[in-house]
This record gives structure tokens, C-alpha cells and sequence, in this order.
């Protein structure tokens, strides 16, 4: 039994760059199961348009002379959702590259009727082709968070309409991590937020190089400080503990031994203190035992590029510049 049969107002907000390979199967997925799917596009260059078009889907296309974000996508996604549905109860978020999964919506819808303090709700991501690529195996590690309450969701999930119009939607001007930055003003609202043991999504990560997996590692860094300096004065210290990582992993320590090792080569021996730190943290992955050492050279490596997101994000902010996405495909 689809959502459509529960009598349910549930519309889709779907949005792709560049996603033509990906995009048929994710809209697709959708058709039967919700009331109306709205497919945001941002500047591509391939034939996603036309794709969504022939599918009766209807598209917008983002004014690409503003800085795109993937916030912005989806606030514009739901603007034209509401003026096309006003009654749209809840909406399911998802990216181009993503296929939603046969019984999501009627699990996910069921569980936000019958549970009436959350305003948000995921289940499992999985990488489509994690056997393709280490990059993609670290990706589907990463979508596998615990089962139950949470702190955020990531690009897939089905909010309530209501609790989306009460904080105006996505910050526009976020320009990563902006799903986790939006599932924080849902909580000061005093909803809560859940994932729930179900398949939700296939997701094409399509990461196979090292280059990308950097880019993404920047991205995250700056999405680490934007957060801080947007909530870190909050009671739970948002993304603070995140910066202090960067800090000492990213940028102290290297210029301490850097520093050092001026004065005295054999300083250099500090530099074990990475490969120690990654031989702890696989230590304790003992759930991912087949590729724990490669998830922790990821976590701690990462703390590099991460630095430069980090010091790229002040860079704009002192200099009152506008952010522009970093992407990694």
C-alpha cells in the first residue's frame, strides 16, 4: 500500500546538476507514492531537464546568476510545492543522485502520523556501487548512523510541513552540511528528529579518485566552521568540538612540527603521531572490520583538507566574500 492510498498529502522535492545518469530512477521512484514532485535544477548542462519534463515532472530551473547552494534548491523546491499543493503535509527531500526505495514513504509517513513530536525522519542511505571505489565504501560507512533519535539527517529525508514553514526552511547562503545546520533549529523548536531502521535510499556517490574525496573533505571543513560561527554559542556547542579537531589535527600540529623540525630534524618523529591516531580509531571499528583502517586513515587525513575549508570559510568571511559551493562531482 503506497501513500497515495493512505490519503496522505506527500510531495517530493528532488535536485540535480548534471544528474542524467542517475536521475530517471530516482524520479521514477517516486511516482505512485507521492502527491506531486517538484525537480529543481541548477545549471546543467545535460539533458536532466528534458529527462524531468518527459516524465510529467515539473521542473524549475534556478537563476544561476545568484551563488547556488543546495539549500537554496530545496527552499525553491518547496516554494513551489506549497503554491502547487497548499495542503502538502509532508515532503520528502532527496538529491538527483539518490533512488527512494519501494516502502520508504509509507514507513516514513506512518511513523511521522503515529509519532507526533518529530517533525523529521531518515532511514539507511546505501552507496549503489560501494564495491566500486574505497571512496564509495567510506561513504556508505558514513551514511550508517545509529537507530533512533538524532541530532540531524542528511540530503534524504521526510520533514513535516509544518515544522519546515515554522524555521522559513533551509539558511540559503549554507553552503554544505545545511541539512544538519536546518535539523538544529527544528530541535530549538523542541521537535525531535528520528531514523528509523528501514532502507530509505540508494545514493550514487560516483568517487573514485583521490582528488574528490579531498574536495569533499574541504567542503566539510568549511561546513564545520560555517555551523560554529551560525550556533556555536548554543547550549549544546554546535560543531564546536568539530572546529577544535581541525584546529589541533589540522592546522597546530603540522605547523608545531613543521616549526620544530627547523630547529632539529629528529622532530619530525612527531609526525608518528598520526599513523598512531589511525591505528586507535581503526581499533575501535570493529563493525567495518574489512576496511577500518581505510575509514580511519580517511578521518584523520581528512583533518588536512578540512583545514583548508576551515580557513577558506574565514578567508570569505573576512573578506565579506560570497561562498560558492564546493563540489566533488
Amino acid at each position: 500500500m503506497n501513500a497515495l492510498r493512505h490519503g496522505l498529502q506527500i510531495g517530493a522535492v528532488v535536485i540535480g546538476r548534471n544528474e542524467e545518469q542517475r536521475l530517471e530512477a530516482g524520479l521514477e521512484s517516486f511516482l505512485g507514492n507521492v502527491e506531486l514532485i517538484i525537480y529543481v535544477d541548477s545549471g546543467s548542462t545535460d539533458n536532466s531537464l528534458q529527462l524531468a519534463k518527459s516524465l510529467d515532472v515539473e521542473t524549475i530551473s534556478l537563476d544561476m546568476t545568484i551563488p547556488f547552494t543546495a539549500a537554496r534548491a530545496r527552499n525553491k523546491g518547496a516554494e513551489f510545492l506549497f503554491e502547487k499543493n497548499p495542503n502538502i503535509k509532508y515532503i520528502q527531500f532527496i538529491d538527483g543522485d539518490c533512488e527512494v526505495q519501494t516502502d520508504w514513504i509509507k514507513k516514513a509517513s506512518e511513523f511521522l502520523e503515529n509519532n507526533t513530536e518529530y517533525a523529521v525522519v531518515c532511514g539507511r542511505r546505501r552507496e549503489r556501487y560501494p564495491e566500486k571505489s574505497v571512496y564509495n565504501q567510506l561513504c556508505d560507512i558514513e551514511w550508517n548512523t545509529p537507530i533512533g533519535d538524532a541530532l540531524a539527517c542528511g540530503g534524504d529525508l521526510l520533514i513535516r510541513s509544518d515544522a519546515f514553514k515554522q524555521i522559513d526552511g533551509y539558511k540559503n547562503h549554507v553552503i554544505a552540511a545545511e541539512d544538519n545546520e536546518m535539523c538544529f533549529r527544528i530541535r530549538e523548536k523542541g521537535w525531535k528528529i528520528r531514523r528509523i531502521d528501514e532502507e530509505m535510499t540508494l545514493h550514487d556517490a560516483a568517487m573514485y579518485s583521490f582528488s574528490q574525496w579531498w574536495k569533499r573533505a574541504t567542503r566539510a571543513g568549511y561546513a564545520y566552521a560555517n555551523g560554529c560561527v551560525l550556533h556555536g554559542k548554543s547550549k549544546e556547542r554546535y560543531m564546536v568540538r568539530e572546529n577544535i579537531r581541525i584546529l589541533v589535527w589540522g592546522i597546530f600540529l603540522p605547523l608545531l612540527i613543521f616549526v620544530l623540525a627547523l630547529i632539529n630534524p629528529l622532530f619530525l618523529l612527531l609526525s608518528l603521531i598520526y599513523p598512531l591516531q589511525i591505528i586507535r580509531i581503526g581499533l575501535t571499528r570493529s563493525d567495518v572490520e574489512n576496511i577500518k583502517y581505510s575509514w580511519a586513515a580517511s578521518t584523520v587525513a581528512g583533518k588536512i583538507p578540512e583545514a583548508i575549508g576551515f580557513l577558506r570559510f574565514w578567508s570569505d568571511k573576512l573578506k565579506n566574500r560570497t561562498a560558492q559551493i564546493i563540489e566533488y562531482k
